[in-house]
């Protein structure tokens, strides 16, 4: 923070004094909405802290920001003086505060750029199609939203797509704290489950800090977890992320249950056990293990199995163990 200060200092500019987002918000007449899953943070402290645990912002870099409804960790991404702002914003009625911000801002000569769309649905590549800057995805996350958009992300990472044709784009998300919990759990740990083995297999998430609830307007029922996630220059594997997730998925079907049992549900019951049994021996995996008890390693070895199994075998790729029984 420090740096980023020295920086607008050595430049002559900084932000022009502006109402605080709390008077803002009550100014517009703004209330969250709960069918968008909005919590606003209104404490600068905490969002300059959720802003410093991104780390280096240099003046090159962009930064993309999801969701920044009243603009509170928007200021806090100005102040660290980017090149380039993008915000994200699904919600029209913040179209005011917003553009205030990009007002205020203009002596800083940020690009700032405010775009009301879905981010489930936003092409970075139209948006973004340059590559030679860093970028960094920053945001308050709406809790309805934020599993499905980090599982869209790592799948883009996964392929070297959208905000990730760069290796080095970091995201620091805030998530619901047992979310934030499963993101990062370990091998053996209480939250291990599908989600922090897919996040694990293309980054590296660190739990950051964790925001009471009490901070947030409205309070939600829970505390919210910062979590960075920092894609690995080595991923794990380089299977398919659509085999890998389905492989994983399954065999965390039956968390309490030995992991072959949830495994076994990926292949046509009439030789189920026998292919299970040898796919295992294959990877060398122990069939006993709980899903939970499983690194991100053996569950690679498995759908590396499972692939070379689908070679001989491609009808077993549409097996549905879920689908209804043909009647008789």
């Amino acid at each position: 923070m420090a740096q980023a200060s020295a920086r607008v200092l050595q430049s002559g500019m900084r932000l022009p004094p502006m109402p605080t987002i709390r008077e803002l918000v009550k100014l517009y007449r703004l209330q969250a909405r709960k069918q968008l899953s909005q919590n606003f943070l209104m404490d600068e402290r905490l969002t300059d802290k959720i802003v410093k645990s991104a780390g280096r912002i240099d003046p090159r870099d962009l930064v993309l920001e999801v969701g920044p409804g009243p603009g509170g960790i928007t200021r806090s991404i100005l102040r660290r003086h980017p090149q380039r702002l993008l915000l994200v914003e699904k919600d029209p009625r913040f179209g005011e505060t917003l553009q205030l911000l990009k007002e205020c801002a203009s002596p800083l000569n940020i690009q700032f750029d405010i775009h009301y769309d879905d981010i489930l649905r936003f092409n970075m590549e139209q948006h973004i199609p340059d590559t030679s800057q860093r970028i960094h995805l920053i945001g308050n996350l709406p809790f309805a939203i934020s599993t499905r958009l980090l599982i869209n992300w790592l799948e883009d990472l996964s392929c070297r797509r959208g905000a990730f044709r760069r290796i080095d784009t970091c995201m620091t998300l805030t998530f619901q704290k047992e979310v934030a919990d499963r993101i990062c759990a370990p091998v053996g740990g209480e939250q291990r489950c599908r989600l922090s083995v897919m996040s694990q297999v293309w980054t590296e998430p660190v739990m950051k800090f964790t925001i009471p609830g009490k901070a947030f307007v409205p309070k939600p029922q829970v505390d919210v977890g910062v979590v960075k996630l920092i894609p690995l220059k080595r991923p794990k594997t380089q299977l398919p992320f659509p085999l890998v997730e389905r492989v994983v998925r399954h065999i965390f079907s039956m968390r309490q249950k030995y992991c072959r049992r949830g495994f076994g549900t990926l292949l046509p019951p009439e030789d189920r056990e026998d292919v299970t049994q040898k796919l295992f021996q294959r990877a060398e995996v122990q069939d006993t293990l709980r899903s939970f008890e499983l690194t991100v390693e053996q569950c690679l070895r498995l759908a590396e199995v499972y692939s070379e199994h689908l070679v001989t075998r491609p009808e077993v790729a549409a097996y549905d163990y879920r689908a209804p029984k043909n009647a008789e």
